[in-house]
């Protein structure tokens, strides 16, 4: 096989890579709210719980490693639906979303306090950007997680569970695609910088 064409599926790998990772993000929250339109917020929240741990079973297997975000996030899927079952109180998983994302943020504050900004270590492998440039995309995303966990706060205590859990997909999942495209041009910017350097 050429070097030029090892060199094509190289890009192809990664972009079928990125859609199933996709995927398995996308996945249980959408059989969440599937289970939960034909049962109830204590069904959905089985499901989730189920779908969630398929979803990093099959990352493991197929991608050969669980990405840290969806293994945190995976992880307060579990412990807040265990404890939404067992006391029969829809509070817990409602506020999963505040904790996970509110933890994301501190998270990548404290690595920027520490003068690391941890994103590098999570998305290297995508992305090779300047110094400054990953400073720049951790400080937006740190603000970003920390307006999704203000945002469902605001969304859970104030509007119907129905209207919350299709706020989860309608509307948390398009805010969090569009926030990233958005962030497009630092790539480029700051990825163009590091190889002109």
């Amino acid at each position: 096989m050429s070097q030029q064409s090892v060199t094509k599926q190289e890009p192809a790998r990664s972009e079928r890579a990125q859609l199933l990772k996709l995927g398995l993000e996308v996945a249980p929250i959408a059989i969440f709210f599937l289970v939960n339109s034909q049962r109830d917020i204590f069904w959905g929240t089985g499901a989730f719980m189920v779908a969630t741990i398929i979803s990093l079973v099959v990352s493991r297997s197929v991608l050969g490693r669980i990405p840290v975000m969806p293994l945190i996030s995976g992880i307060f899927v579990v412990a807040f639906g265990a404890l939404t079952l067992i006391l029969q109180d829809a509070v817990f998983i409602k506020l999963k979303p505040t904790i996970v994302n509110a933890l994301f943020s501190i998270i990548l504050f404290g690595g920027l306090l520490l003068g690391r900004p941890l994103l590098r270590a999570l998305m290297s492998d995508m992305f090779q950007l300047t110094d400054r440039g990953w400073v720049i995309l951790t400080v937006r995303w740190a603000c970003f997680f920390a307006f999704l966990a203000i945002l469902n706060e605001i969304v859970w205590r104030n509007f119907s569970e129905s209207f919350w859990i299709s706020f989860k997909i309608w509307g948390i999942m398009p805010l969090t695609m569009a926030f990233a495209l958005a962030q497009m041009g630092i790539l480029k910017r700051y990825q163009a910088e590091h190889q002109s350097s």
